[in-house]
């Protein structure tokens, strides 16, 4: 997948994320969980950006560690979110859930490319 794509992806995800939202019947638990997610997800947009933009090799592997992180973050979110609260678009939390599994495989693969590309370029 072209680094372009991704960005232009995972900006979506972050979008789509705050919509279903912004859509889930107020509660404590989902005012609680909502925060939550909303930091994960946009998260993973914002330092896929940044590791874009990495200087140096240590750096992009650095962020896109945390790009790693959030996006499994949010899909245990979307696991709560599916065991516990009730939706009015259960077709688009599926999607969601599935999308955010996506990204934690891709960014995963991404990790581990990165890290072999920099052991063989050592000496």
């Amino acid at each position: 997948m072209e680094k372009v794509d991704l960005k232009i992806r995972t900006k979506q995800f972050a979008v789509d994320t705050i919509r279903f939202i912004n859509e889930l019947p107020k509660s404590k638990a989902n005012d609680v969980i909502s925060y939550q997610i909303i930091k994960s997800s946009t998260s993973v947009a914002a330092n896929y950006r940044a590791a874009l933009r990495g200087r140096s090799s240590a750096e992009f592997i650095s962020k896109l560690n945390i790009v790693l992180e959030e996006s499994d973050e949010s899909q245990f979110w979307f696991e709560i979110i599916e065991e516990t609260s009730e939706t009015k678009d259960p077709k688009k939390l599926k999607q969601l859930l599935n999308e955010s599994n996506e990204l934690t495989a891709i960014f995963a693969s991404s990790l581990k490319t990165a890290r072999n590309n920099i052991k063989n370029t050592k000496p």
